[in-house]
């Protein structure tokens, strides 16, 4: 019968530490060498390729659309995974670039990314900017221009500035006014009523004419000095002389004309011979009448050409002084528009080149034997003009 010895403590303790490391270590490499079940889960799935609703996750790499500022896409397929949780996400895959997240549903889509955009949420500016107009281009003359000191001026790269000595001697007012475009200004209708300035065709008024203001002395065409030497004629009223005028239209009226008593005379001719007739009518027997009074084989006067021969009746000049009929102002409006049409025309703001030296006229619904022996220049309302060929009586 066999004889069994004790064994030692240490040698229990080797023999179990011996047992116990090799299953742990055994163990420790199946842990970490080998994936867990989600990770076969989830490779099973992407080998595969089944997109199945038990399926966690599917992705794939697909080229962009037209106008996406990435140049792929990977779509997620998850039916439990929204797609707001990963909108604006991505990477940047070597190799491939930027990569943008999205759900398979916007893998399919065509629309570029600028068509996506959502404006719904999108409201009105709430300060409401108003455009401010630029400020005005400064120039050398803008002196004589209102100009605002709250903005800044802009300065043209182009336009240089510079000053230098001008070679004009006494036209202070041609300097001051060279840096700027000057604009053709229409005929001067100061002092001439409104109604009148159409037919207003002279800047400058006779001299002699107190009803109007008289002319600014123009120092871009005189000196101030030569100014005051003028001659005696200067700023007299000379009218225009055309083809077939004859020579005494040169002559300036007598200065009498601008007088009281023969601006009656001539506004009073004016209203009885041409009252119903256009103004520019009225303006037409004025000119007749200072053309008269400028020939040589009529009087000097305005009241001596609208009356002569006032005695024979109704062989006289006018008819209304000798048709025996008292000549009385019914209509004050209309004699007030003679009387503006008489200075008008006698001071030369008005002339009627189409008249021009005539002499004579007559009422349509007559016939004259004299009309025959003149040139006829027009007709304006129911006047019929005439001049004559030799400067006197025909």
């Amino acid at each position: 019968m066999h004889r069994h010895l004790p064994t030692s403590r240490l040698g229990v303790a080797s023999l179990k530490k011996s047992s116990f490391l090799p299953p742990f270590v055994l163990g420790l490499c199946m842990w970490v060498g080998f994936p867990t079940m989600t990770a076969y889960q989830d490779m099973g799935s992407l080998v595969s390729g089944i997109e199945a609703p038990g399926t966690r996750w599917n992705s794939f790499v697909d080229s962009a659309v037209a106008g996406s500022v990435h140049v792929a896409e990977m779509p997620f397929a998850a039916a439990n995974m929204p797609a707001g949780t990963i909108s604006g996400s991505g990477v940047d895959a070597s190799g491939i670039g930027a990569v943008a997240f999205k759900s398979k549903k916007a893998a399919i889509s065509e629309i570029p990314d600028e068509d996506r955009v959502t404006r719904d949420q999108k409201q009105g500016r709430i300060v409401n900017v108003a455009p401010v107009a630029p400020p005005k281009a400064f120039n050398a003359g803008s002196v004589l221009d209102r100009t605002s000191s709250l903005l800044r001026p802009a300065h043209d790269g182009d336009v240089r500035m510079a000053f230098a000595k001008s070679p004009i001697k006494g036209k202070e007012i041609e300097i001051a006014t060279a840096f700027y475009l000057k604009k053709n200004e229409k005929p001067a209708t100061q002092g001439v009523p409104t109604m009148l300035a159409d037919l207003v065709n002279n800047d400058t008024a006779d001299i002699l004419a107190t009803a109007y203001a008289p002319p600014e002395p123009d120092y871009a065409k005189a000196s101030p000095f030569a100014s005051l030497l003028k001659d005696e004629g200067a700023g007299r009223f000379i009218p225009p002389v055309a083809e077939g005028d004859h020579d005494w239209m040169r002559k300036p009226l007598p200065a009498a004309v601008f007088s009281k008593g023969e601006q009656k005379c001539l506004a009073t001719a004016i209203y009885f011979e041409a009252r119903g007739e256009s103004l520019k009518g009225q303006a037409a027997v004025a000119q007749v009448i200072l053309n008269r009074v400028r020939n040589p084989a009529y009087p000097s006067t305005i009241c001596g050409v609208v009356y002569q021969n006032d005695h024979w009746r109704n062989r006289c000049q006018f008819s209304f002084a000798c048709d025996g009929i008292k000549d009385r102002i019914t209509s004050r409006k209309h004699y007030e528009i003679a009387e503006e049409i008489a200075m008008a025309v006698t001071a030369g703001k008005i002339f009627l080149p189409s008249i021009g030296s005539s002499t004579h006229y007559y009422a349509a619904y007559v016939s004259p034997g004299w009309a025959r022996t003149m040139e006829k220049m027009k007709r304006i309302g129911l006047h019929i003009f005439y001049r004559t060929y030799g400067g006197g009586w025909s």
